[in-house]
């Protein structure tokens, strides 16, 4: 198993600027990142977005294999630059399409040329066997990140963040009841 990420894509500190594109590379994600909610996603895209050598989405989770990027956001997308714009316009086509375009979701990341890029969704982490089969066969070199972190922790990460954004009324945690009570509301504690 290679743990590893080759790191060869040219970002010489410059991270906004336009690498040379191979003319014999299918475009598309280097990586998708799957896992659970709570895991760290954001703060894994925050540094992706910072490292010189890649150049990451301007919204971190797609959606595109789960809901065809048919979701509400709560943040307008960052557009820095050009290659925002066409990333952001692309996936605004691609999301008015009736099923799952793999062509046009490559070319998604044409504006990333020689820098890496991905797909930052922890849903994907339950897509179907046929669409998993789909994509892997379409972007063979595709590699796969799965953030895990400790259930507990990750339960509580929840919590507290259902309770800062007043999606839950704040709870005595030391009232095992009124933990049950927010846990299993929902279906929290299955997840």
């Amino acid at each position: 198993m290679r743990w590893a990420w080759p790191f060869n894509a040219g970002g010489s500190g410059n991270r906004h600027k336009e690498g040379n594109r191979s003319p014999t590379r299918r475009a598309g994600p280097d990586f998708l990142c799957i896992g659970a909610h709570k895991a760290g996603s954001t703060w894994l895209y925050q540094q992706l977005d910072s490292h010189p050598d890649f150049w990451m989405p301007p919204v971190k989770e797609l959606h595109y294999f789960d809901q065809l990027s048919r979701v509400q956001r709560a943040a307008h997308p960052r557009c820095r630059d050009e290659r925002d714009l066409q990333f952001l316009e692309g996936l605004k086509s691609l999301g008015a399409e009736p099923g799952i375009d793999l062509e046009n979701y490559g070319r998604l990341f044409e504006p990333k040329a020689s820098l890496l890029s991905g797909d930052i969704s922890p849903n994907y982490s339950t897509l179907s066997n046929e669409v998993i089969r789909r994509v892997v066969k379409y972007f063979p070199n595709l590699k796969v990140i799965f953030l895990a972190r400790d259930p507990v922790e990750r339960v509580w990460s929840h919590l507290s963040m259902e309770v800062h954004y007043r999606q839950i009324e704040p709870f005595d945690v030391t009232n095992i009841d009124e933990i049950n009570r927010n846990l299993l509301r929902r279906g929290r504690s299955e997840e």
